[in-house]
């Protein structure tokens, strides 16, 4: 039986938290996964203004790009340092540490060229400031296997989630919602993932437009707002919904300028705030379960929840309604926190690195074979 400790680290879509969690990894058989501590430390307010000012297409010179890189890498080791002292734990108990680093740029493959994606935070910079083995670059292996780079998280719903009896979906929603479709006894080539909606992300951009607030605190304000159907049937017609998988997107799509033109559009609708946070809110949710109908070969009989989506009180119930008959809880029942499941799978996938094994799902990415994924730096 192999156990080891190891730390993962990664920062979301939104930019809102460094999600720093510490793993017992044991493999007898299967490979389970106990949580000994997880901590979300917030970026230092001018390294985040930074990062979502990238994202934005920023114009920024080479220097400053490297700079950033390097203060993202820098502040990942500082968060995985402080919850190691937390824990008493020191470095050299800790076998490897896998860290996503911070996308600020993603671009699906096309026909005629191979993806890109950048998650920023040079790895080699970690392991420099903590001296831990550590994994990072996680997505160029499958990029240049002609794969989407994403969604990664689908091997570890593949390993944990998977039943015998039923068949279910696994649906984060973070600044950008994504499955992973795990019917019963579902072996590695049968399981189907990809990002199927906005997640957190537009909900989010407009609390920080309307009302000043980083988010919509369990939905309370879309809650009280009045959903306008139109617009929402409207909105359901988007490109990238419409598109078959593999797919994946980031605020490359659902952007500050995709928010602006569904606000212009709210105009003709006399909206108060309020009822923009709900219409937004409906959206997403019946953007998810668009999804499931359009795409998915059968509905799962449970639905397995995660993300910072999970806390929004409001987006569940109406994501429900949608679905119909179908079971919905969230990853915390399963026993993966749900605040902490995308730092979890990055642990995953970095103990499977080290073991020289796949980490990503061709069926799910496209790539054209299975590959180990991340480049190791000690």
């Amino acid at each position: 039986m192999a156990t080891c400790l190891a730390i993962a680290i990664i920062s979301g879509t939104s930019a809102d938290g460094i999600d720093t969690v510490l793993v017992r990894l044991t493999e007898q058989e299967r490979l389970n996964v106990a949580l000994l501590a997880g901590q979300t430390f917030p970026y230092p307010a001018d390294l985040r203004q930074e990062i979502l000012a990238l994202c934005a297409c920023a114009p920024r010179t080479l220097p400053e790009l490297c700079c950033l890189d390097d203060r993202i890498a820098e502040v990942f080791a500082q968060c995985a340092l402080q919850l190691l002292a937390e824990t008493g734990y020191h470095p050299d108990q800790i076998a490897f540490l896998a860290s996503h680093g911070q996308t600020v740029w993603h671009r699906p493959p096309t026909t005629h060229r191979l993806g890109y994606s950048w998650q920023m935070g040079r790895g080699a910079v970690i392991a420099r400031k903590t001296g831990i083995t550590t994994i990072a670059n996680f997505r160029k292996a499958d990029i240049e296997q002609g794969g989407q780079g994403a969604p990664l998280v689908p091997m570890l719903d593949w390993l944990l989630f998977t039943d015998s009896h039923e068949g279910r979906v696994a649906q984060n929603i973070g600044g950008i919602a994504n499955l992973t479709y795990l019917p019963a006894q579902a072996s590695a080539d049968q399981v189907l993932g990809f990002d199927n909606a906005p997640g957190n992300v537009l909900i989010d951009l407009a609390m920080q437009t309307l009302f000043q607030q980083n988010y919509d605190a369990h939905g309370q304000i879309a809650r009280s707002g009045r959903i306008c159907e139109p617009l929402v049937s409207q909105w359901l017609g988007d490109s990238f919904l419409q598109a078959p998988p593999p797919k994946s997107t980031g605020r490359e799509w659902f952007s500050p300028t995709y928010l602006r033109c569904r606000l212009e559009e709210a105009k003709a609708h006399d909206l108060e705030p309020q009822d923009i946070i709900a219409t937004l809110t409906e959206f997403t949710a019946r953007a998810i379960a668009q999804s499931y109908s359009q795409f998915l070969p059968a509905m799962p009989q449970t639905v397995i929840v995660s993300g910072g989506g999970s806390r929004n009180d409001f987006l569940l119930e109406r994501l429900k309604f949608w679905l119909g008959q179908v079971s919905l809880v969230t990853s915390d029942r399963m026993g993966i926190p749900s605040d902490f499941k995308e730092a979890i799978a990055f642990a995953v996938l970095g103990y499977l690195r080290l073991h020289n094994r796949p980490g990503n799902l061709p069926r799910v990415t496209g790539a054209r074979k299975p590959v180990a994924l991340g480049e190791i730096f000690t």
